[in-house]
């Protein structure tokens, strides 16, 4: 009995060492991405996003691309699919894969993923 409680004090002081060597060197916060690391991470998560829409709405099914066909999901240029595919979307099937979407993604996910994820279908054209 008298073994543990000792194995259970040096834990205790180990773990108490390192909390003090982390109070003394100070809690460091990740540093932010400058504004064109931002903008760069943004502008990929959208292209990802895009690609995320095309297979939410199947347009793969329509695609002439057998690539896609076969993969089952967009392997094409998925900008053009989707910009296509938007004027006989209804807003409200885009709405609820937005929505799917959402809840889906990571909540520790980065400030520009989340920024892009955020967008509906149409913010990629100009909000038409």
């Amino acid at each position: 009995m008298k073994r543990s409680n000792k194995r259970r004090d040096r834990r205790i002081n180990e773990n108490f060492a390192v909390y003090f060597a982390m109070l003394k060197a100070g809690f460091k916060r990740k540093p932010k991405a400058g504004p064109v690391e931002h903008a760069r991470r943004c502008a990929l998560e959208k292209l990802s996003q895009q690609r995320r829409y095309c297979d939410a709405f199947a347009l793969w099914q329509s695609c002439g691309r057998p690539a896609c066909r076969r993969q089952q999901s967009c392997r094409g240029d998925a900008h053009a699919c989707l910009q296509r595919a938007l004027d006989r979307m209804p807003r409200e099937t885009q709405l609820q894969a937005r929505q799917t979407i959402l809840a889906a993604t990571p909540r520790n996910i980065g400030a520009p993923e989340r920024e892009a994820r955020q967008c509906m279908p149409y913010d990629f054209y100009g909000g038409s």
